[in-house]
């Protein structure tokens, strides 16, 4: 068995998440009040009792996600998990990228926090509201949406943001452009092309003024060697360099997430476990659709910590 885990990203957040993490373990607990203390906001109130307005706010999801991520590591820890024996790689989906490192000690917990509330930020105010829009289009190949992307353009910006999984992929723009790229896949035979309800345009060139703004905090943290290497969004490629992870978290906000690829190069590389750890199952849905014949566990309760500990010790 050879295992990567993986980290969630935006729209996995759900009001109530690790609350029963906290309650039943001091480890997790530790987490949260070490985030709150970082950001100098009680992000445990707004993640465990609402509203769900405040904590879908990009600047306190992105936290909050790395929260109930790291919070799992620490009570896995506790029980004996030892990271560098036990797993090869790790992963995360965006800002999943930032969980997966801090799980790794390529950053503090705290540090953690800071950067992704400067990149929630960031990327909120990076296009004025209403300015952008992002859009799943189903049932087209990556290389056809690309085309789509392209042909929808017309000057304005229109690209292929996250290549999820096959048949799954969300184009980033102006809104405009996004609403031209869905009627053009629906034209080229999509499955479902949706507009999605986000507040900006993520993973597209007009996040470069929060790129600006990460690389600033970026060249400002701490980074280390991860123990394990980490599969970076935008090359999906392991690396363990911290100038490069530094690099590719910068070029990660106005990057495709080529979470796909990532998949397929750790299938390819001998993975044949993944395990989503955090919250949500959606990491576990993708997995299944790219590598059918891979085992995907989510691990983001008591009994999921027990199981996994058990399956490892085997």
């Amino acid at each position: 068995m050879t295992i990567t885990f993986t980290f969630p990203g935006q729209g996995s957040q759900s009001v109530g998440m690790g609350k029963v993490l906290a309650d039943t373990y001091p480890e997790a607990k530790a987490v949260f009040d070490e985030v709150d203390d970082a950001l100098g906001q009680k992000l445990s109130d707004i993640m465990w009792n609402g509203p769900e307005d405040a904590l879908t706010l990009t600047a306190n999801a992105q936290p909050a996600l790395m929260a109930v991520s790291l919070a799992t590591m620490r009570v896995l820890e506790a029980r004996g998990l030892d990271l560098k024996a036990s797993v090869s790689y790790v992963a995360g989906h965006s800002l999943g990228e930032y969980s997966a490192l801090a799980a790794a000690g390529g950053v503090e917990v705290a540090t953690a926090a800071r950067l992704l509330r400067v990149r929630g930020d960031a990327m909120q105010n990076a296009v004025p509201v209403g300015q952008g829009a992002m859009a799943a289009l189903l049932g087209l190949d990556f290389d056809v949406v690309v085309e789509v992307a392209a042909e929808a353009a017309q000057g304005e910006v229109c690209q292929a943001a996250n290549d999820n999984a096959p048949g799954q992929v969300v184009v980033s723009g102006h809104l405009a452009a996004v609403e031209r790229a869905v009627e053009i896949a629906k034209a080229k035979g999509a499955r479902r092309a949706v507009m999605l309800p986000v507040s900006a345009p993520f993973h597209c060139s007009l996040m470069a003024p929060a790129a600006d703004a990460m690389a600033e905090a970026l060249s400002n943290a701490e980074i280390k060697e991860p123990v394990v290497p980490l599969v970076a969004n935008v090359l999906a490629a392991p690396i363990t360099d911290p100038i490069e992870i530094r690099n590719r978290l910068i070029e990660q906000v106005t990057g495709t997430v080529r979470w796909r690829e990532s998949i397929s190069w750790l299938a390819d590389n001998g993975v044949d476990t993944f395990v989503e750890v955090g919250t949500g199952k959606v990491l576990t849905g993708m997995v299944r659709r790219i590598h059918k014949e891979a085992t995907g566990l989510a691990v983001n309760a008591p009994e999921d910590i027990d199981a996994l500990l058990e399956k490892i010790s085997g």
